[in-house]
């Protein structure tokens, strides 16, 4: 079980009248960690150009932060616990300020991934957040203040994309990278004013060992998933990344359910109602940043390529907005769907709803007016399934093991986004000409149909698992 931290044990006292304060600090923590982690992605093309290197190879600066983050969620639970929690928070915002600082600095790609990886941190931070709504406020106001912050993740990109497009279009770059350095820093002084202080509860080991193994077992699965094609997925490299992919995550696996304190407890994930939250967190995590990967890049790629638009990173930014105003929009209305048939066909509605958005850019969209329409569908669909999220684990986990419920689903959401960068450059590197800086439009068409295809298991699974769930709850006769 992750630490009480992330929502277990005794209610944190809240300072004075902090709490009326507390659930809009917690957002803006949320969101600004999820803007300063999703910088990288409209700026891929433009890293591309600045470093003179092919588009899949730039997309590193979008895959490494949330490999990262994938890591450092149930880490960044368990040195959370107890008293150290705004200790943790407030050490987490500075490093990704720092991480800001380094990428913002004009020195060469290594150190740009660098200071990726350091805002990656932050994006482990979530989790947190809602455990200490879930500590500090009751009732309603502790599940709404959760669905908020539980759509922070593809709400922040809205706002988040935009900023950088308009900031690298008047200023360049590392700007835009510098400008998430004062929102850090912005946020640092916030978290020290409103957060409340942490339980008294007693600290609970880290499992370093879990936390390497997770680590290295992702990071050689996406290497594969990115890399494999240039490679040769026959060739010695790509079959010792797959061994040790395999051979690390079994152990990881085998080590969590065993050890009395595991980095993250995959015990709980075997409820029926659980397992159908975490399943559709990582198919919806791929299928988001398949999506954001595939439209970014297709608004930047030249007309002359056949499939481009040749808008300017600005614009390809603004796309994102109905993508955020849509999600936002999907977690009122989810509230409303969820109440007759339960969470459970919310998620397959929401997965449903991001498959036709697919559908649609399988099709060609010849118009730019078309992209916007079919990122506020897809936001519809993917904010919808995040924000029902919380409320399904919360009504089939019991509450001391809510933090370890939200943590394990965080990190299966960024293992999802993760695997969609590193899964979206590796097949659009197969479709690249050699000496060519952009795929062909079949790479497009191939990435697509993967997200499409992720969208429709989801649903599928999503039904299904709830459907068993229901018969499992009905009396026997």
């Amino acid at each position: 079980m992750l630490p009480r931290a992330l929502g277990g044990g005794r209610r944190a006292p809240v300072r004075g009248d902090g709490s009326s304060a507390l659930p809009a600090a917690l957002v803006l923590v949320a969101t600004v960690v999820t803007v300063v982690g999703s910088l990288g992605a409209p700026l891929v093309p433009t890293v591309a150009d600045a470093y003179d290197v092919p588009v899949p190879d730039a997309q590193w600066s979008l895959t490494l932060p949330v490999l990262v983050g994938a890591v450092a969620t149930p880490v960044l639970g368990r040195l959370g616990d107890g008293p150290h929690r705004r200790t943790v928070v407030l050490a987490v915002l500075t490093v990704v300020a720092a991480g800001s600082v380094l990428a913002a600095l004009p020195l060469d790609l290594g150190w740009l991934l660098a200071g990726r990886a350091l805002q990656g941190v932050g994006l482990g931070l979530t989790p947190l957040t809602i455990a200490v709504a879930r500590d500090a406020l009751t009732g309603e106001r502790a599940q709404r203040a959760a669905a908020a912050l539980s759509i922070t993740t593809v709400a922040g990109v809205g706002l988040g994309y935009p900023l950088a497009g308009w900031i690298t279009q008047g200023w360049g770059l590392h700007a835009a990278f510098g400008c998430g350095a004062v929102l850090a820093a912005v946020v640092v002084v916030v978290a020290a004013l409103v957060l409340p202080p942490a339980s008294r509860a007693s600290r609970r080991p880290l499992d370093l060992p879990g936390a390497l193994l997770l680590g290295g077992g992702l990071g050689s699965a996406l290497v594969l998933l990115a890399e494999g094609g240039d490679l040769g997925w026959t060739s010695t490299p790509a079959l010792a990344l797959a061994a040790s992919a395999v051979a690390l995550g079994g152990w990881f696996v085998a080590r969590e359910l065993r050890v009395p304190a595991p980095l993250v407890d995959l015990r709980q994930a075997r409820q029926a109602g659980a397992l159908v939250g975490h399943t559709t967190a990582l198919l919806a995590g791929v299928a988001n940043y398949v999506l954001l990967t595939v439209v970014t890049i297709i608004a930047q790629a030249p007309v002359s390529s056949g499939h481009g638009f040749a808008v300017p990173v600005v614009v390809s930014g603004l796309l994102l907005l109905p993508f955020s105003l849509g999600s936002l929009l999907a977690g009122r209305l989810v509230r409303d769907l969820d109440r007759p048939s339960g969470p459970g066909s919310a998620l397959t509605v929401g997965a449903a709803v991001t498959a036709t958005a697919f559908l649609w850019l399988l099709t060609g969209p010849e118009r730019l007016w078309e992209l916007f329409a079919l990122m506020a569908l897809a936001g519809t669909g993917i904010g919808g399934t995040y924000a029902v999220m919380p409320r399904l684990l919360f009504a089939v986990v019991p509450p001391e093991d809510t933090g370890s419920a939200m943590g394990l689903n965080q990190v299966l959401r960024y293992v999802g986004f993760a695997t969609g960068s590193a899964l979206s450059a590796g097949v659009l590197a197969a479709a690249t000409e050699p000496g060519a800086r952009l795929p062909s439009a079949a790479g497009y068409t191939a990435v697509s149909a993967v997200g499409c295809a992720t969208c429709l298991a989801a649903a599928v699974l999503a039904g299904g698992l709830t459907l068993r769930a229901a018969r499992r709850r009905q009396p026997a006769g």
